[in-house]
């Protein structure tokens, strides 16, 4: 028990993606998206005008994507199902007062409401906590810098966990989730692809670190499974655009396995949520192809609230909570 805190009042932030909450919302949510000057890195009005056209023209499309789910996105109930595991496995490990709260980036929750509830709890102290992984400026940087502004000038701190990609108990559970799929091959001649989102290869070249974390992750990943002469590659989906992606692409490694007749194990290696990225493209789209060569074709749950990635969150935010308040 931390009964040494035991006085302070914590305000915990979960910060995600989020994700239209019906097909009249997929419009709005892409502007939202593209909208943001780490997405889109051009000044206003500029930015405006793309992402209104993008919202305009990819409609349709992200809509006939959003119905293979619900006419929704399950990330916000993904959401707060591990919300709720946090908060029973904090309960139990603390005697401080805490609250978590859900703030999504791109639709409701959105900061502005967030802020107003967390201002109304009084907290003593604020920790910032990503289910971003590894850190991006277009993830984590954005939306802990849109939380700040709208948060305002404050004397109370507000402490910030800005990745976790090495952490313990993080490559834990990858490693026990990767494990009971690799059981159900039925051969040994078989690839793993660690499949994370894409970014445009200039975001990179700016100094963003996300490759790095990513490539880091699924070093200590690689040796924790202890599987001699390992088969696996680092890809990347979800390119949109003529721009210059990161590589080498996911949907390009399936195919390039099904000629060599090799089976697939899928890992989305930054993904902590299910959503249209795991659920359509990965589980729909890419098994598509995959069928098409007559591989096996496995792909590993995202984390969720699975015991291990719940324990990390939860260790982060106490050492959190207990370190000194930033000056």
């Amino acid at each position: 028990m931390l009964d040494n805190i035991n006085h302070k009042k914590i305000a915990i932030i979960l910060f995600n993606l989020g994700g239209p909450d019906s097909l009249k919302s997929v419009k709005p949510f892409l502007f939202n998206l593209f909208y943001d000057p780490a997405i889109i890195r051009f000044p206003f009005p500029i930015r405006w005008v793309i992402a209104k056209l993008i919202s305009i023209f990819r409609d349709k499309k992200a809509q006939g994507i959003y119905a293979n789910t619900g006419n929704k996105s399950p990330i916000l109930e993904e959401t707060i199902k591990q919300k709720n595991a946090l908060t029973i496995s904090l309960q139990a490990q603390t005697n401080f007062d805490f609250e978590i709260f859900i703030c999504m980036r791109y639709w409701h929750p959105r900061s502005r409401e967030v802020i107003s509830k967390i201002k109304e709890y009084n907290p003593t102290e604020v920790v910032l906590l990503p289910l971003y992984p590894q850190f991006s400026t277009t993830t984590t940087g954005s939306s802990i810098k849109e939380f700040k502004q709208g948060f305002g000038k404050t004397n109370m701190p507000i402490k910030t966990i800005n990745s976790y990609y090495e952490d313990e108990n993080f490559i834990k559970a990858h490693v026990t989730l990767i494990k009971i799929e690799l059981k159900k091959l039925k051969t040994s001649n078989y690839r793993i692809l660690f499949s994370a989102h894409g970014l445009p290869e200039k975001i990179i070249k700016q100094g963003d670190p996300y490759q790095f974390q990513i490539e880091q992750t699924v070093k200590k990943v690689v040796k924790s499974l202890a599987i001699a002469k390992l088969d696996y590659k680092i890809t990347y989906q979800s390119r949109v655009g003529p721009v210059k992606w990161l590589e080498p692409n996911t949907e390009d490694e399936i195919i390039k396995a099904g000629i060599e007749g090799k089976s697939l194990i899928i890992v989305p290696i930054a993904f902590v949520s299910e959503h249209v990225e795991t659920l359509v493209e990965l589980d729909i789209e890419y098994k598509e192809v995959a069928k098409r060569y007559k591989i096996e074709y496995f792909r590993v749950p995202t984390l969720s609230t699975n015991e291990f990635f719940i324990e990390a969150l939860r260790d982060l935010v106490m050492k959190t909570v207990t370190a000194p308040s930033p000056h």
